[in-house]
């Protein structure tokens, strides 16, 4: 942002501008209560010089460590193009495309964005990007609940737990239940989603993969979903689609996912950006926005928001939704990024980080104390490490050494204080997973009788 003072004329300029005579009379509205009057105790101001100098160093305090976390966010190598491209001006506006005859270039983009989706998912039809992918999976349940009139949404033990507490919320406004089907062994049990299915099932929520890192067998479980009449919504991994069978070609229903791992940086948590794809039969029922292609007066092709299901534009009574927007910034992000690597580029990247997790998971099990928590269960770029020692304490080792070792699923799970989720990208180089496995080694331990890992969890 340029640094731009407000001269003390400046300020009296816009008081009288909006017919206030002081600061202090613009502030009269809000009661006193709720005013902090304490000094604010800030430095003596800066030049502009000065002040980028400041941020400058206090933005080398805040280099970041090598990144081994996943858990639905990745780090990935983004090309230089991608930040070129989205930050010129046509691309980078806070202005919403709902004037089609100026907003083509926005239009187009959000386009391409939804026909990549569709390639990626194996689906029909996808909006114009979510909030995230939390946000995309409780919407694809409520779709569910709305299209079925059913109350009852299933979620695998297994799926990302905080995308799960994002679908309780959205669940209470529609008073549904939400069922949890436990895991086996870092799977989803479907031998026991059969007898959870019933008349009033709407869906059952599953990943792949699982946000343990396991592969579901997608096919199995939308077998059983469909024999009770419900929809079988999947949170995919847009990575990993480069190598697996899409979500839509093994039953699928609807298919959300968070697309940050395609261009979009991790940026201490955001912004993220999450994607919804199904098939034209449910087109109707997508939340948000969708653009379609047509033909201008001249037959020229152009691009308008269309099906647009939102309380904003329809009677509130009859709106799938109350998004109102989409991640526009982020999905040209990701459109650009999609379109620069092509099929054989993301396959690459997918193709990488599957053999760098792989590498990195034979070593790893070569340490005393250290194993597979579920080593029977296929696995892409993520797996969890059964530790000698809590999980916490490595990864607070790890980070004296610039190192984000993985996630600590006791965060999540009673009694997985010694699991350690752990994520591999095509980024992490021979030199970083050493630098990891020595951190892992300080806690090596030898034992006879290693602890059972516990197989399930509420």
């Amino acid at each position: 942002m340029p640094y731009i003072p407000n001269t003390d004329d400046d300020r009296a300029r816009m008081l009288r501008k909006i017919g206030e005579g002081s600061f202090e009379e613009l502030l009269e509205a809000i009661p006193p209560g709720a005013l902090n009057t304490e000094p604010l105790n800030l430095p003596a101001p800066l030049s502009e010089q000065e002040l980028l100098q400041e941020f400058a160093e206090l933005a080398d305090a805040n280099d970041s460590p090598v990144c081994f976390a996943g858990g639905g966010v990745y780090d990935h190598f983004i090309p230089s193009a991608v930040g070129s491209i989205i930050s010129r001006p046509e691309f980078m506006t806070a202005y919403t495309p709902y004037q089609p005859e100026v907003s083509q270039g926005t239009l187009q983009v959000i386009y391409e964005f939804q026909t990549h989706i569709c390639r990626l998912t194996g689906m029909e039809a996808a909006n114009a990007s979510m909030y995230d992918g939390s946000s995309a999976a409780a919407e694809a349940a409520l779709t569910a609940v709305s299209h079925s009139g059913r109350k009852k949404i299933i979620i695998s033990a297994a799926f990302n737990p905080l995308s799960t507490e994002v679908i309780r919320t959205y669940a209470r406004g529609f008073e549904a239940e939400i069922v949890i089907l436990p895991q086996e062994n870092g799977l989803s049990d479907l031998t026991r989603l059969a007898d959870m299915v019933d008349e009033q099932t709407a869906c059952f929520v599953i990943s792949m993969p699982n946000f343990l890192g396991c592969l579901e067998d997608i096919a199995l479980a939308a077998e059983v979903v469909h024999r009770a009449g419900g929809l079988l919504i999947v949170s995919a991994d847009p990575i990993s689609l480069a190598l697996l069978k899409s979500p839509g070609s093994l039953g699928a229903d609807i298919v959300v996912g968070e697309a940050q791992p395609l261009g979009v940086p991790l940026s201490y948590g955001g912004p993220l950006v999450g994607f919804y794809a199904t098939w034209k039969k449910f087109v109707r029922k997508l939340p948000g926005r969708l653009v379609g292609r047509t033909k201008d007066i001249d037959g020229k092709t152009a691009f308008t928001l269309t099906l647009q299901t939102r309380e904003q534009h329809i009677r509130r009574a009859r709106a799938t939704s109350n998004i109102c927007t989409n991640q526009a910034l982020c999905a040209t992000a990701v459109t650009v990024y999609l379109s620069l690597m092509g099929k054989s580029g993301l396959k690459r990247v997918s193709d990488l980080s599957l053999e760098r997790a792989h590498n990195a998971a034979g070593r790893i099990t070569e340490l005393d104390g250290f194993s597979l928590a579920f080593p029977s269960a296929a696995y892409h770029r993520e797996f969890v490490v059964k530790t000698p020692v809590p999980a916490a304490r490595i990864i607070d080792h790890a980070l004296t050494q610039g190192i984000l070792a993985g996630i600590d699923l006791g965060r999540f799970y009673e009694g997985w204080d010694n699991l350690l989720l752990v994520a591999f990208t095509e980024k992490r180089t021979d030199e970083e997973v050493g630098r990891l496995i020595d951190c892992f080694r300080s806690f090596c331990v030898k034992s006879e009788h290693p602890e059972e890992v516990q197989e399930s969890f509420a």
